[in-house]
Protein backbone atom coordinates (compact mmCIF):
# COMPACT_ATOMS: atom_id res chain seq x y z
CA UNK A 1 0.00 0.00 0.00
CA UNK A 2 2.98 2.37 0.34
CA UNK A 3 3.07 3.63 -3.24
CA UNK A 4 -0.73 3.79 -3.47
CA UNK A 5 -0.91 5.86 -0.28
CA UNK A 6 1.76 8.22 -1.59
CA UNK A 7 -0.11 8.71 -4.87
CA UNK A 8 -3.41 9.36 -3.12
CA UNK A 9 -1.81 11.89 -0.78
CA UNK A 10 -0.19 13.56 -3.78
CA UNK A 11 -3.65 14.23 -5.19
CA UNK A 12 -4.22 11.63 -7.92
CA UNK A 13 -7.91 10.95 -8.53
CA UNK A 14 -7.76 7.44 -9.99
CA UNK A 15 -5.20 4.71 -9.27
CA UNK A 16 -5.02 1.42 -11.18
CA UNK A 17 -2.42 -1.01 -9.76
CA UNK A 18 -0.90 -3.67 -12.04
CA UNK A 19 0.98 -6.56 -10.38
CA UNK A 20 3.46 -9.10 -11.76
CA UNK A 21 4.18 -7.02 -14.85
CA UNK A 22 7.11 -8.32 -16.91
CA UNK A 23 9.47 -6.21 -18.98
CA UNK A 24 7.93 -7.40 -22.23
CA UNK A 25 4.50 -6.24 -21.04
CA UNK A 26 5.47 -2.61 -20.44
CA UNK A 27 5.26 -1.56 -24.10
CA UNK A 28 1.65 -2.70 -24.46
CA UNK A 29 0.51 -1.30 -21.11
CA UNK A 30 2.05 2.06 -21.91
CA UNK A 31 0.40 2.31 -25.30
CA UNK A 32 -2.95 1.23 -23.83
CA UNK A 33 -2.71 4.12 -21.38
CA UNK A 34 -1.51 6.58 -24.01
CA UNK A 35 -3.85 5.95 -26.92
CA UNK A 36 -6.96 5.62 -24.77
CA UNK A 37 -6.45 9.11 -23.35
CA UNK A 38 -5.68 11.18 -26.42
CA UNK A 39 -3.32 14.18 -26.68
CA UNK A 40 -5.23 16.15 -24.03
CA UNK A 41 -5.71 13.28 -21.58
CA UNK A 42 -2.08 12.18 -21.59
CA UNK A 43 -1.17 15.40 -19.82
CA UNK A 44 -3.10 14.11 -16.81
CA UNK A 45 -1.87 10.51 -16.98
CA UNK A 46 1.16 9.02 -15.26
CA UNK A 47 2.89 5.65 -15.08
CA UNK A 48 4.64 4.73 -11.82
CA UNK A 49 7.11 1.83 -11.81
CA UNK A 50 7.72 0.13 -8.47
CA UNK A 51 8.95 -3.36 -7.61
CA UNK A 52 12.23 -4.16 -5.88
CA UNK A 53 14.72 -4.65 -8.72
CA UNK A 54 16.14 -1.24 -9.57
CA UNK A 55 17.83 -2.47 -12.73
CA UNK A 56 14.57 -3.90 -14.01
CA UNK A 57 12.76 -0.69 -13.06
CA UNK A 58 15.18 1.33 -15.18
CA UNK A 59 14.71 -1.09 -18.08
CA UNK A 60 10.93 -0.72 -17.71
CA UNK A 61 11.27 3.06 -17.66
CA UNK A 62 13.21 2.94 -20.91
CA UNK A 63 10.68 0.53 -22.45
CA UNK A 64 7.81 2.85 -21.53
CA UNK A 65 9.55 5.84 -23.07
CA UNK A 66 10.22 3.91 -26.27
CA UNK A 67 6.54 2.96 -26.52
CA UNK A 68 5.41 6.58 -26.79
CA UNK A 69 5.01 8.65 -29.95
CA UNK A 70 4.53 12.45 -29.76
CA UNK A 71 2.08 13.91 -28.92
CA UNK A 72 0.96 10.70 -27.20
CA UNK A 73 3.30 10.94 -24.21
CA UNK A 74 2.57 10.42 -20.52
CA UNK A 75 4.68 11.09 -17.44
CA UNK A 76 6.75 8.11 -16.28
CA UNK A 77 8.48 7.75 -12.93
CA UNK A 78 10.42 4.82 -11.46
CA UNK A 79 11.08 4.42 -7.74
CA UNK A 80 11.33 0.71 -6.83
CA UNK A 81 10.89 0.20 -3.08
CA UNK A 82 11.25 3.96 -2.74
CA UNK A 83 14.95 3.36 -3.37
CA UNK A 84 15.69 6.31 -5.63
CA UNK A 85 13.94 8.96 -3.55
CA UNK A 86 15.23 7.52 -0.25
CA UNK A 87 18.79 7.31 -1.54
CA UNK A 88 18.66 10.84 -2.94
CA UNK A 89 17.41 12.19 0.40
CA UNK A 90 20.07 10.26 2.34
CA UNK A 91 22.95 11.43 0.17
CA UNK A 92 21.58 14.97 0.15
CA UNK A 93 21.41 15.09 3.96
CA UNK A 94 24.92 13.69 4.31
CA UNK A 95 26.26 16.18 1.75
CA UNK A 96 24.64 19.03 3.67
CA UNK A 97 26.23 17.96 6.97
CA UNK A 98 29.57 17.40 5.28
CA UNK A 99 29.51 20.92 3.89
CA UNK A 100 28.13 22.57 7.02
CA UNK A 101 30.34 20.84 9.59
CA UNK A 102 33.53 20.23 7.60
CA UNK A 103 33.30 22.51 4.54
CA UNK A 104 33.82 19.46 2.31
CA UNK A 105 31.90 17.67 -0.42
CA UNK A 106 31.76 14.06 -1.55
CA UNK A 107 34.57 14.34 -4.06
CA UNK A 108 37.47 12.07 -3.07
CA UNK A 109 35.78 11.09 0.21
CA UNK A 110 35.75 7.41 1.16
CA UNK A 111 32.14 6.27 1.56
CA UNK A 112 30.92 2.89 2.80
CA UNK A 113 27.37 1.67 2.13
CA UNK A 114 26.28 -0.99 4.62
CA UNK A 115 23.29 -2.92 3.34
CA UNK A 116 24.77 -1.90 0.02
CA UNK A 117 23.36 -4.73 -2.07
CA UNK A 118 19.71 -3.85 -1.46
CA UNK A 119 17.75 -1.37 -3.60
CA UNK A 120 18.36 1.67 -1.38
CA UNK A 121 22.00 0.73 -0.84
CA UNK A 122 22.74 0.36 -4.54
CA UNK A 123 21.03 3.64 -5.40
CA UNK A 124 22.88 5.41 -2.57
CA UNK A 125 26.17 4.01 -3.79
CA UNK A 126 25.58 5.05 -7.38
CA UNK A 127 24.67 8.62 -6.41
CA UNK A 128 27.65 8.97 -4.05
CA UNK A 129 30.01 7.55 -6.66
CA UNK A 130 28.77 9.88 -9.37
CA UNK A 131 29.34 12.77 -6.95
CA UNK A 132 32.99 11.76 -6.73
CA UNK A 133 33.18 9.61 -3.61
CA UNK A 134 35.26 6.44 -3.46
CA UNK A 135 32.27 4.22 -2.74
CA UNK A 136 32.12 0.63 -1.52
CA UNK A 137 28.95 -1.47 -1.44
CA UNK A 138 29.08 -3.79 1.58
CA UNK A 139 27.13 -7.03 1.73
CA UNK A 140 26.55 -8.84 5.01
CA UNK A 141 27.65 -12.22 3.66
CA UNK A 142 29.20 -12.19 0.20
CA UNK A 143 31.94 -10.05 -1.31
CA UNK A 144 31.24 -11.76 -4.62
CA UNK A 145 27.63 -10.55 -4.58
CA UNK A 146 28.74 -7.02 -3.75
CA UNK A 147 31.37 -6.99 -6.49
CA UNK A 148 28.99 -8.42 -9.09
CA UNK A 149 26.40 -5.74 -8.32
CA UNK A 150 29.07 -3.03 -8.33
CA UNK A 151 30.16 -4.12 -11.81
CA UNK A 152 26.56 -4.26 -13.07
CA UNK A 153 25.67 -0.77 -11.92
CA UNK A 154 29.01 0.68 -12.97
CA UNK A 155 28.09 -0.52 -16.45
CA UNK A 156 24.60 0.96 -16.24
CA UNK A 157 25.46 4.35 -14.77
CA UNK A 158 29.18 4.89 -15.46
CA UNK A 159 29.85 4.94 -11.72
CA UNK A 160 32.96 3.57 -10.01
CA UNK A 161 31.64 1.30 -7.28
CA UNK A 162 33.57 -1.42 -5.49
CA UNK A 163 32.28 -4.31 -3.39
CA UNK A 164 33.16 -5.87 -0.03
CA UNK A 165 31.62 -8.00 2.71
CA UNK A 166 31.50 -7.63 6.49
CA UNK A 167 29.69 -10.21 8.60
CA UNK A 168 31.51 -9.65 11.90
CA UNK A 169 32.19 -6.65 14.09
CA UNK A 170 35.90 -7.15 13.47
CA UNK A 171 35.44 -6.92 9.70
CA UNK A 172 33.24 -3.84 10.05
CA UNK A 173 35.78 -2.16 12.34
CA UNK A 174 38.54 -2.79 9.82
CA UNK A 175 36.50 -1.36 6.96
CA UNK A 176 35.40 1.82 8.72
CA UNK A 177 38.82 2.68 10.15
CA UNK A 178 39.61 5.18 7.38
CA UNK A 179 36.09 5.94 6.13
CA UNK A 180 34.97 9.56 5.81
CA UNK A 181 31.29 8.68 5.37
CA UNK A 182 29.11 5.77 6.42
CA UNK A 183 25.71 5.12 4.87
CA UNK A 184 23.51 2.54 6.62
CA UNK A 185 20.75 1.19 4.38
CA UNK A 186 19.89 -2.15 5.96
CA UNK A 187 16.41 -3.60 6.48
CA UNK A 188 14.07 -2.06 9.03
CA UNK A 189 15.02 -2.83 12.62
CA UNK A 190 18.58 -3.95 11.84
CA UNK A 191 21.46 -2.33 13.71
CA UNK A 192 24.41 -2.31 11.34
CA UNK A 193 27.07 -0.69 13.50
CA UNK A 194 27.20 -0.65 17.29
CA UNK A 195 29.06 1.82 19.46
CA UNK A 196 32.10 -0.39 19.90
CA UNK A 197 32.56 -0.76 16.14
CA UNK A 198 31.93 2.94 15.56
CA UNK A 199 34.77 3.84 17.93
CA UNK A 200 37.20 2.52 15.29
CA UNK A 201 36.06 5.11 12.72
CA UNK A 202 38.83 7.60 13.41
CA UNK A 203 38.39 9.51 10.13
CA UNK A 204 34.58 9.56 10.18
CA UNK A 205 32.95 12.88 9.36
CA UNK A 206 29.30 12.00 8.73
CA UNK A 207 27.18 8.88 9.21
CA UNK A 208 23.65 8.56 7.84
CA UNK A 209 21.06 5.86 8.54
CA UNK A 210 17.72 5.60 6.73
CA UNK A 211 16.27 3.20 9.27
CA UNK A 212 13.19 4.56 11.03
CA UNK A 213 12.68 1.38 13.10
CA UNK A 214 14.71 0.97 16.32
CA UNK A 215 16.72 -2.29 16.55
Amino acid sequence: PFDINMALDAGFDVLIPYSNVKLDGVHGLTQDAVFSRGPAGVKRTGLFIGGRDIGLAIDMLNAAEQAMVPPFEISVFADPSGAFTTAAALVGCVEKELKTKHNLDLKNAKALVFGGTGPVGIATGVIASLEGAETILIDHLSAETANDLAKEYNRRFKSNLKGASASSDEQKAELIADADIIFCTAKAGIQVINGKVLSHAKALKVAGDVNAVPP
